[in-house]
């Protein structure tokens, strides 16, 4: 008996058996592969915000959890520095959901992941934000990430993974294209 076969098909710390029957479920029933996550934030002073996390939905089935997250500016963005703020919040979503792909993807083709590294960047002109010029976006006209990834691979079955994770990741997709954002205002 192999040490995968030990310990459930584990790879990477992902059970293979549980990742296929999900995926085996998904295939089988559509409404399976309906999840409908959603936050709550609130302003806490100044510059600083509180995200809530109280629950998810998946297969029409609601499961509750419980996680903050909290946001802030830096000194010279006016802000006190007490937690990450909302662009490297951003990008930190976006790095994570990136290696819950090549993860996911490595494990699925067996390749054993020595190392894996995720690096973001992005370049805001505050003239946008700030409404000085008119013009200037407010937010990123690009990000560059690099992932840098050593395992059981060639470097052509890591390259095919980078390429699926862009295919698959939902919040590399969310920020490559446009997405439609519907917002409400409620005055109280």
């Amino acid at each position: 008996m192999t040490m995968a076969e030990k310990m459930g098909r584990r790879i990477n710390g992902l059970d293979v058996d549980a990742l296929s029957e999900v995926l085996g479920e998904v295939e089988r029933d559509p409404a399976r592969a309906q999840v409908h996550f959603r936050v709550r934030s609130a302003w806490k002073g100044q510059t600083r915000s509180r995200t809530a996390v109280e629950s998810y939905t998946i297969g029409g089935q609601e499961v509750h959890r419980h996680f903050t997250i909290d946001a802030d500016e830096p000194f010279e963005l006016l802000g006190r520095n007490t937690a990450p703020n909302p662009q490297e919040l951003l990008m930190s979503a976006l790095n994570a959901c990136l290696t819950v792909g090549y993860v996911t993807a490595a494990s699925l083709r067996g390749i054993v992941l020595e190392k894996l590294e995720i690096e973001t960047s992005g370049v805001l002109d505050l003239r946008g934000f700030l409404c000085v010029v008119p013009g200037v976006p407010p937010g990123y006209e690009r990000l560059c990430y690099v992932a840098r990834i050593k395992g059981s691979a060639t470097p052509a079955e890591f390259e095919d993974i980078h390429a699926a994770v862009a295919r698959m990741s939902p919040n590399y997709v969310n920020l490559a294209r446009p997405v439609t954002v519907d917002g409400r205002l409620v005055v109280e």
